[in-house]
């Protein structure tokens, strides 16, 4: 089967499709190899949500389950060799990708444990077991964006290690991951890495941003501020994309380019639409440019693949528009710091409690395999 139309549309405008999920059925199935096949698919991220879902759902992980219970294996040691053969195995899938785009694609996320969120040294201590693991060139290791995982985004980096930086909802952020990843090139260049081999991506969520501010434009609930509702999230997205442009355009950013590094990709996530009053490729459309990931859920990648009309590159020509929409926001009473805050707030709250919901499912599955 030829690939899909609009998928390859959107592949064309410099958009990499990644998928946001992943399951052992997946990949055993051959599923993820015609979503690469039939819908651009050229890379997945995963999460702690994800992969309770995944254990939660059929038989699949039935075999591994009973042999880690044999063995006699801790819960989080069972959880650690699922998620990480999961991981490995994607990679393996993703391999001709990865080597096709010179390792700019067929790329897999892990994420650290969640609770280390607030850790640097423990998140640079799982980084490092995660990388080592996987064992696959094409693994990333997903590290929040929290002030204590700045310096553990560097140290990753310096040694090597591709890095997927999540939960991004601010643009003061965004410059600090990027700047966290430039200091770690610098030291991986200092200690004889090929900075060729290191890619990064630096995931700024889109939809939760909307979600969290349409709430306090409807409490504000007056005509201005209800016209608002549902454009931050794009113009926080787009203008993200300018503060790229410029960080990787400076002197410092062009010495590592010419010394082989690779800038890193602003990436899409939460691009399934919230609200359903929207159309449902909203965050596709309107966040489409060159030198992106979009990483969709499988209802928004066929929704994009059903009935997507992209119009070219969307952003590269919005900055003005979309620093308006913050002009007009804070206008009407909109506290755009406290928003982003208790986003990322939330965000590692939310993980947690996919954690422990993962732990627990585990638990279950060992205990019955028993």
């Amino acid at each position: 089967m030829a690939p899909n139309t609009n998928t390859a549309a959107l592949s064309a405008l410099g958009v990499s499709i990644w998928l946001d999920d992943l399951s052992r059925e997946r990949i055993a199935s051959g599923g993820l190899t015609e979503l690469i096949a039939d819908r651009n698919v050229v890379g997945v991220t995963t999460n702690p949500t994800i992969f309770a879902t995944a254990l939660a759902k059929g038989n699949a992980y039935d075999a591994k389950v009973a042999e880690l219970a044999k063995a006699g294996t801790s819960v989080t040691d069972a959880v650690f060799a699922i998620t990480t053969g999961d991981v490995r195995d994607a990679c393996d899938v993703f391999r001709p990708v990865y080597d096709a785009t010179d390792g700019q694609d067929g790329r897999v996320s892990i994420e650290v444990e969640p609770g280390l969120a607030r850790d640097t040294d423990g998140t640079i201590a799982e980084a490092k077991q995660l990388w080592s693991a996987v064992d696959r060139p094409n693994v990333m290791v997903k590290i929040p964006a929290t002030v204590e995982g700045l310096g553990a985004i560097t140290a990753a980096t310096a040694a090597g290690i591709s890095v997927n930086v999540t939960l991004i909802f601010s643009l003061e952020r965004h410059r600090q991951v990027i700047e966290a990843y430039l200091d770690g090139l610098e030291q991986a260049k200092e200690a004889g890495i090929d900075l060729s081999t290191i890619r990064s991506v630096a995931s700024f969520f889109v939809s939760r941003v909307d979600t969290e501010t349409d709430k306090r434009l409807d409490a504000i609930g007056t005509d201005e501020a209800k016209a608002l509702r549902s454009k931050l999230g794009i113009a926080n997205a787009q203008l993200a994309y300018k503060l790229y442009e410029e960080e990787f355009a400076t002197d410092r950013a062009k010495a590592l380019l010419a010394a082989g590094a690779h800038t890193q990709r602003p990436l899409w996530a939460s691009t399934g639409v919230k609200d359903p009053a929207l159309p449902d490729t909203l965050y596709v459309t309107e966040l489409a440019v060159a030198d992106v990931v979009n990483t969709m859920p499988e209802k928004t990648l066929e929704a994009v693949a059903d009935h997507v009309q992209l119009h070219g590159d969307a952003v590269t020509g919005s900055y003005a528009t979309a620093q308006q929409v913050f002009d007009d926001l804070k206008a009407v009473g909109i506290d755009y710091d406290d928003v982003t805050a208790l986003l990322e707030k939330e965000g590692i709250e939310k993980f947690d409690v996919s954690w422990t919901e993962l732990l627990d499912t585990v638990t279950a599955a060992l205990e019955a395999a028993k």
